[in-house]
């Protein structure tokens, strides 16, 4: 019986620990915080969004960066693998829209809860306010790990990296992977926030639409013409810009060059209809209105909330009746709802990224195995690698399948 040592406890550290314990091993997690799962918990708003119900290819696609690197585990340990994980283990889950997958019960904790009793019954202990601060190496095969109280050495034949990265660093995610992996020769790429909100030059605009939620709006990111970015789904305004599901997926394609310079955010609020389409539907509701003013026309159209910013960017005077408004003017208001703009001019930190983007370089990694091509018995799952994925799921199908190829790898190498 060997000794596999995981390092955090989050979805991919549980996922590896478990896949670990299940080959019959003596499994230790050390976990920095006082319970299993902590980002975990606040996931997909506390609901947890775990997986997402697509093909694999699919999925493979909706990971931005690295995907290829994915091929092996995502087959290795499907999505399907882990809807029925998880219903073999008294989570039922559920398939909502966009293909998202979550916990019948919408309750994060019971997902922990799974892992939780799951280690239990697998005989893997969980060692929790235990900081490990060193991976121990002789003649290139880990030995063990150095725990930061008392600086105690624990030996381990194998040991699985699966820290996470430095986004919601409340959570215990303070690039502690990164640091171990750079000491043992490992090439950390560049590291940023990724699925972040978008913060705009428009702060009057924003802050005064702020808390409105849009759905079935097509979102573009432009620089000049060139179309960056493109995709249809929900966004939210907030104080400081623009947020939401497809603003965060939005964030993980831009954000090399929005550090070049600002970029445009284009929304289309009726994406189903065309421009003589939507002009002849707002004909329908002025004919209806014919002796109202038209700030009080647009009412079957769009948002209350945001009706006085359009009609100050139709440039049509508010208060003229619908009757006497030309066609010309009748464009501009079209103009204005199939091409809302506004100036993106950043992204928010770490404190509100989903996800780091950046990580442990892939070409260090064996793919079939996660075990490091440098370190023999050295493994990286989830997050902590170079590897970031859009919302709906990704990111966590990505931390689970890393997590039981890299935990089944360690286990087998004993």
């Amino acid at each position: 019986m060997g000794n596999v040592a995981v390092i955090g406890g989050g979805a991919a550290g549980m996922m590896a620990a478990v896949a670990a314990a299940g080959s019959g091993h003596r499994v230790r997690i050390y976990e920095k915080n006082e319970k299993l799962g902590k980002k975990l918990y606040i996931t997909g708003k506390g609901r947890c969004n775990l997986t997402n119900a697509c093909g694999t290819e699919e999925m493979l696609a909706k990971i931005v960066r690295n995907g290829k690197f994915l091929y092996s585990s995502f087959y290795g340990f499907s999505n399907r693998d882990m809807m029925a994980f998880m219903e073999e283990n008294g989570c039922p889950v559920k398939v909502e829209r966009g293909d998202r997958v979550f916990p019948v019960s919408d309750k994060s904790s019971d997902v922990i809860r799974v892992f939780s009793r799951k280690l239990e019954t697998l005989g893997a202990e969980c060692c929790f306010r235990k900081e490990v601060e060193d991976i121990r190496v002789s003649d290139g095969r880990v030995t063990g790990v150095v725990l930061k109280e008392g600086k105690k050495f624990v030996a381990a034949d194998c040991v699985v990296v699966a820290t996470g990265g430095i986004s919601y660093p409340v959570t215990g995610s303070t690039g502690d992977g990164y640091r171990f992996a750079k000491r043992l020769g490992h090439t950390v790429t560049k590291l940023a926030p990724a699925l972040v909100p978008f913060e705009v030059k428009e702060l009057d605009v924003a802050r005064s639409l702020q808390g409105l939620s849009l759905r079935n709006v097509q979102v573009r990111v432009l620089k000049g013409k060139k179309v960056l970015y493109e995709d249809f789904g929900e966004m939210l305004f907030t104080h400081f810009g623009v947020s939401g599901p497809v603003i965060l997926s939005a964030s993980s394609y831009v954000a090399d060059p929005l550090e070049k310079g600002e970029l445009v955010l284009s929304i289309d609020l009726k994406p189903a209809l065309d421009y003589d389409q939507l002009d002849k539907r707002i004909l329908r509701d002025f004919e209806k209105r014919k002796n109202r003013q038209y700030k009080n026309a647009l009412d079957d159209l769009l948002p209350s909330k945001i009706i006085p910013v359009m009609i100050e960017r139709s440039r049509i005077q508010e208060e003229k009746a619908v009757n006497e408004i030309t066609r010309g003017e009748r464009r501009q208001l079209v103009e204005t709802v199939k091409d809302f703009r506004m100036t993106v001019t950043g992204m928010r930190g770490y404190e509100e990224a989903i996800v780091t983007r950046g990580g442990v370089s892939v070409k260090e990694v064996n793919p079939a195995t996660m075990e490091s091509k440098l370190v023999k018995g050295l493994y990286f799952a989830g997050e902590v690698l170079d590897v970031d994925g859009i919302t709906g799921g990704f990111n966590l199908q990505a931390a689970w399948s890393t997590g039981f190829v890299a935990g089944s790898s360690a286990a087998a190498g004993v």
